[in-house]
């Protein structure tokens, strides 16, 4: 009988932790959502600040190019040397 009693316990534990999971988790993790996304906000304050000094109108196209730096192909390597199997 007392076996039968700490199934039952147990059983009830479970589920009632379920359904308390299922009523706290979506508010819990809104919190976390909403501090991390006020984080994030913080942290990136000043990059949207830059972006937004320009004028753009809807519709502009901004191309944004960078040179690239030229690369020189005269570049010693080293030397070849040719390896032979010996047996």
């Amino acid at each position: 009988m007392a076996f039968l009693k700490t199934i039952l316990v147990i059983l009830l534990v479970y589920y009632l932790l379920k359904t308390v999971a299922k009523w706290f988790a979506p508010r819990v993790l809104s919190y976390a959502a909403k501090k991390t996304e006020a984080h994030f906000k913080e942290k990136m304050g000043g990059f949207s600040s830059q972006n937004s000094t320009r004028e753009e109108q809807v519709g502009d196209v901004i191309i944004d190019k960078k040179t690239a730096p030229k690369r020189s192909n005269n570049k010693k390597v080293g030397e070849y040397i040719d390896f032979e199997e010996i047996e």
